[in-house]
């Protein structure tokens, strides 16, 4: 069993927002993806999402869009993004999705001798005073709701398996500074943790970083050339 990752794929067969608007770098994206996709997972292969799935409104509109990604092998784990709009109660997205899709919101789930688990998480502030108020109130509850997700994947820990967790807002400011965030994953023995929301040419963060003994892997696709990165650990 093989671990890969990708994100923002911000799909939109059930909506009219063509991803070409936002750049040269995005056309037949999808394609590359999916090409990309189908050359590497096999059906016992795990693929984390790490958010911004679709550009759907309403939840019944995402129908086309999990209709493209049932048909992809693998069994996929995916976390909310800040676009994820449609994304509703938990109970109400678990209920719509495919076989072979699980939604990650604050829990954990056990595959094989890996621990996968995941929560949005939001905007790391670049210094101690920078941000809204309203920021850093949500940066504040986003760290209660990394931890429950990390408290969640220690509980099915037995023998020894590695914890991997999604995030899709970066886990550190653009310094690589220590953030409340990472020393949650250090604190708990992340082994790996996944994350996008970046975008553009102009993103200066490594693809792959070790940062504390946890590997952290930006995986928007744009910044993987459409490419679904494996996970090694």
């Amino acid at each position: 069993m093989k671990i890969f990752a990708i994100s923002d794929l911000h799909l939109s067969f059930g909506s009219n927002k063509p991803m070409d608007i936002f750049g040269e770098q995005w056309k037949d994206y999808l394609f590359e993806i999916k090409k990309d996709w189908l050359n590497k997972v096999s059906s016992e292969d795990i693929v984390l999402i790490a958010g911004d799935i679709s550009w759907a409104m309403k939840l019944e509109d995402t129908n086309l869009d999990f209709e493209f990604l049932s048909s992809l092998p693998g069994n996929i784990f995916m976390i909310k993004g800040n676009h994820d709009y449609w994304w509703s109660t938990i109970s109400k997205v678990r209920k719509i999705l495919p076989k072979n899709i699980t939604a990650v919101q604050n829990d954990a789930f056990k595959v094989g001798d890996y621990i996968i688990c995941g929560t949005r998480g939001w905007v790391v502030p670049e210094t101690i005073n920078s941000g809204s108020e309203e920021d850093k109130k949500i940066y504040l509850r986003e760290q209660i709701r990394l931890e429950l997700t990390l408290k969640s994947a220690k509980s099915l820990q037995k023998n020894g398996e590695k914890i991997i967790a999604m995030m899709h807002y970066p886990p550190t400011n653009s310094a690589w500074d220590k953030s409340a965030f990472s020393d949650l994953f250090e604190n708990y023995g992340v082994s790996a943790v996944i994350y996008g929301h970046l975008h553009g040419k102009y993103v200066k963060r490594e693809l792959v970083k070790n940062f504390n003994g946890v590997n952290y892997y930006l995986t928007s696709c744009d910044q993987v050339n459409n490419n679904l990165v494996e996970i090694n650990i």
